[in-house]
């Protein structure tokens, strides 16, 4: 044991080191602060009632009522409790506090990639720091997209294990990638798991390439099927989580339109607008070396008393105190994206290296990096670059599911910081020619700093400063000041003055990182220091770096006490009178809230509008049709929609609009009629009496017998019983009845029992349930039961346990060799 301690204690110091640094950073944790993070709370509102029922028996429910009149559970929450990796996630978030475990992982997950690239550890820590605190690391953590970051973090590992198992450790490389794999894929960010498969189908092409050249592909293709069975156990133990996202895919605004009529919705996938909305601008590129090069935050408060926009008012009488919260309100970001929490910086020190890798770097990873970075960066670019954004878009399976392609830098930033390691590592470990190797680094810092000192001294060269927007906003602030142009136009230039003035400050801070990083290898390759000191400082000077950029958007001011958390959600009035309601399932619709796109009033009830990324198409096509010109009375009543809160033109006090003509939880119609096509049941909703008729399509004809169906008052049926998964009725009729239920058509799960015999159910009016029920009194239960949740439950227990079995197998193979495992 003590010669494990021996040969691993640097690596354990390593190790100790990055959980002290994360603490440190995140150090408000300790003392029981939380981070307040917009997307968290949104996701606490739209898990509420799954929360509050599996708070109640233990079991979380597959299907929730709190948005959009209802939707699977488990695109909000689920625990799949077959998976052994929700238990490896869990307890990273029961050991450590949030964020300090995803940083963690950040940091462990790279140097364990860099330690298998044969680097050593403190240069293997330079590396780290450099991707885990990629500005844009921190910026998703700050902003709560807590499964995008938890995704990032396995990018890393996942290439550490390919790369071990085309070295020839078949076994521990392929049972190493099936576990990240599967931990990857179920932190359930799709679309980043997707991004990096693009990169590492590069990878495999070039490995393929030089294993044909080399004649080694024999051992390529074993590497390659050990591989293969990896990620197939790896989606294997994933099996619930992917396969009812696939189902339910095919039914979301991802999947193919129900309608003709409108051509423009024609489309399997996203909007392209909707997915190019949030693209990277070509020129913000800069970004990745000068963190304020494009204004930083399109939030950030980061004007002063001491900007050019605050003196200028001060300058026409404006009170210094207003003059500076005048200031505090303009916008400084200056790109063209909607808004922005921050730039994708990754790092003066780390561009610099790149640069010089792509000087002296002989590893053929140094293709694989420059061709997948140019493709993510291509990508990224969205609209701003539509010929190849389209390309994939169109022809590429599954690219146009995915919104917001900026998002593809995540890659780009995972890549940077391993070609500028190989760098590094390639003047420690090669013989070089000391004069070519001073000209080549030479001529790196020409490129970088170069490219820093026009910035500094002539900024206006290639950047103006100002969006496209800038007249429109010229024309808004002269309205806003009582119409002076000139006023108006002397505070716009003062806002160009700052955002220049945020580019140069940026520039000569980079150019500083950037002489210091060069002056250690410079030292190095003189001689002057040894290695270790040279990487040692290398390592602190990037730390140092990244960790000034990143305290700008997330730092002590972020984190809050829990008892603010709570107070998020404070019940208004009408939402206490509303809660007074003992019903057991009815709908409201709050107008004081962007309905559509705010989950708030998910936490208090259940309701027909609300917030999700991917929303049933069915219920996207209600909204686009029956909401979005005026609000369709009938459809709220077959909606079962009992109130409405609206705001007086203050927006500061609510009302309570109670709708008496809203059907309740099922009924019986008198009358069904059939139609052939979606949009002639769309059409059809328009303007009806949904308590007396029904319309149902075509195609579930052969499910109802319109002769013994027949309508009388006398006849009832009511809801009993409350489980957004399992819904229970009692009813009676003379005679078989037509029901339409006030629940969201969903076939891929939801069945109907009389008296638990399986009955068919169908749609009607375009969205909601309905069943033919046979006469008599009986008990009537809908019972949400997908076959792809529970079937994909027992695959990845067995998978699991195939998983768990691989890595104890691949261990004992490593300690049959006569030492411990090792990885490099």
């Amino acid at each position: 044991m003590s010669n494990w301690f021996k040969r691993n204690g640097i690596h354990l110091a390593v190790i100790a080191i990055f959980a002290v640094i994360c603490f440190v950073y995140f150090s408000p944790a300790l003392g029981g602060k939380v981070l307040f993070q917009s997307d968290v709370l949104a996701a606490q509102a739209m898990q509420k009632e799954i929360m509050d029922f599996k708070a109640q028996d233990g079991t979380a429910p597959l299907w929730t009522n709190s948005m959009f009149g209802g939707m699977p559970a488990y695109q909000i929450w689920a625990q799949y409790p077959k998976n052994v990796t929700t238990y490896i996630i869990s307890f990273f978030k029961t050991v450590f506090p949030n964020p300090v475990d995803t940083v963690l992982l950040y940091l462990l997950g790279a140097y364990l990639l860099f330690c298998v690239l044969r680097v050593k550890p403190w240069l293997a820590a330079a590396g780290a720091f450099a991707f885990a605190f990629s500005t844009y690391n921190f910026v998703i953590i700050e902003a709560g997209h807590a499964n995008q970051a938890m995704a990032i973090a396995f990018f890393a590992p996942i290439l550490a294990a390919i790369i071990l198992t085309l070295r020839g450790r078949y076994i521990l490389g392929s049972s190493l990638m099936a576990l990240f794999l599967a931990i990857e894929i179920r932190t359930n960010h799709v679309q980043m798991t997707y991004y990096l498969l693009i990169s590492l189908l590069i990878f495999l092409g070039i490995e393929l390439y030089h294993a044909i050249k080399e004649k080694k592909t024999t051992s390529f293709f074993k590497s390659i099927g050990f591989l293969a069975g990896a990620t197939v156990l790896a989606i294997a133990v994933n099996a619930g989580t992917l396969w009812t996202t696939y189902e339910y895919g095919q039914e979301s605004i991802r999947g193919k339109s129900n309608l003709t009529a409108d051509k423009a919705t024609q489309q399997t996938g996203v909007d392209r607008e909707y997915a190019y909305h949030w693209s990277q601008g070509v020129g913000e590129t800069i970004t990745f070396l000068v963190p304020n090069a494009f204004g930083g935050s399109s939030s950030l408060q980061a004007l002063d008393e001491s900007s050019e926009v605050a003196r200028t008012l001060i300058n026409r009488g404006v009170p210094a105190d207003q003059a500076t919260g005048f200031a505090k309100q303009m916008s400084t970001y200056w790109g063209e994206k909607p808004g922005t929490s921050g730039p994708f910086y990754f790092g003066a020190i780390t561009c610099f290296l790149f640069v010089l890798g792509l000087f002296i770097v002989k590893n053929r990873l140094k293709w694989w990096v420059l061709a997948a970075t140019l493709l993510s960066m291509f990508l990224s670019f969205g609209k701003n670059l539509p010929f190849i954004s389209d390309l994939f878009f169109d022809y590429f399976p599954l690219y146009n599911k995915f919104r917001a392609v900026e998002s593809n830098l995540a890659v780009a930033g995972f890549l940077f910081p391993i070609l500028a390691v190989l760098a590094v590592k390639e003047i420690v470990t090669e013989k070089f020619d000391q004069k070519k190797l001073q000209k080549q680094l030479l001529y790196s810092l020409y490129i970088t700093g170069g490219i820093l000192l026009v910035i500094l001294i002539v900024p206006t060269l290639f950047f103006d400063f100002k969006p496209s927007s800038h007249q429109q906003f010229i024309q808004q602030l002269a309205q806003a000041i009582g119409g002076d142009q000139n006023f108006a136009n002397s505070i716009a230039n003062s806002l160009v003055q700052d955002r220049i003035s945020m580019a140069r400050g940026d520039a000569f801070r980079s150019l500083i990182f950037v002489l210091i990083g060069a002056g250690l290898l410079w030292a190095l390759i003189k001689q002057k220091i040894s290695s270790q000191i040279a990487l040692i400082g290398l390592s602190v000077a990037v730390l140092v770096d990244m960790w000034g950029v990143d305290r700008r958007y997330l730092n002590n001011a972020n984190f809050v006490d829990d008892s603010q958390i709570k107070q998020t959600f404070q019940a208004r009035e009408v939402d206490e009178l509303i809660r007074r309601d003992t019903s057991l399932d009815y709908r409201v619709l709050d107008l004081t809230i962007p309905t559509f796109t705010s989950s708030t009033a998910s936490y208090f009830h259940k309701t027909i509008g609300g917030y999700h990324a991917a929303k049933l198409k069915r219920f996207q096509e209600l909204i686009e049709h029956q909401f979005s010109n005026s609000i369709n009375e009938d459809v709220l009543d077959m909606l079962n929609t009992k109130y409405i809160i609206t705001a007086d033109q203050s927006g500061q006090s609510q009302k309570i609009q109670n709708r008496a003509t809203a059907c309740g939880n099922a009924w019986f119609v008198q009358k069904v009629t059939f139609v052939k096509t979606n949009d002639e049941e769309m059409k059809a909703i328009n303007s009806f009496d949904p308590k007396k008729e029904a319309f149902v399509n075509d195609e579930f004809k052969s499910l109802i017998d319109t002769q013994k169906a027949q309508f009388s008052p006398n006849d009832f049926i009511k809801l009993v019983n409350y489980r957004p998964d399992h819904l229970t009725y009692e009813y009676s009729a003379g005679h078989p009845e037509i029901a339409v239920f006030a629940e969201i058509w969903y076939d891929k799960g939801w069945n109907a029992y009389v008296d638990g015999e399986k009955i068919p159910h169908f749609r009607a009016n375009y969205i909601l349930r309905a069943a033919q029920l046979p006469a008599g009194n009986h008990k009537l239960e809908f019972k949400f039961e997908p076959a792809s949740y529970y079937q994909g439950e027992t695959i990845s227990l067995i998978a699991s346990i195939l998983l768990i079995a691989g890595l104890a197998f691949a261990i004992y193979k490593e300690s049959k060799k006569g030492k411990e495992v090792q990885i490099a």
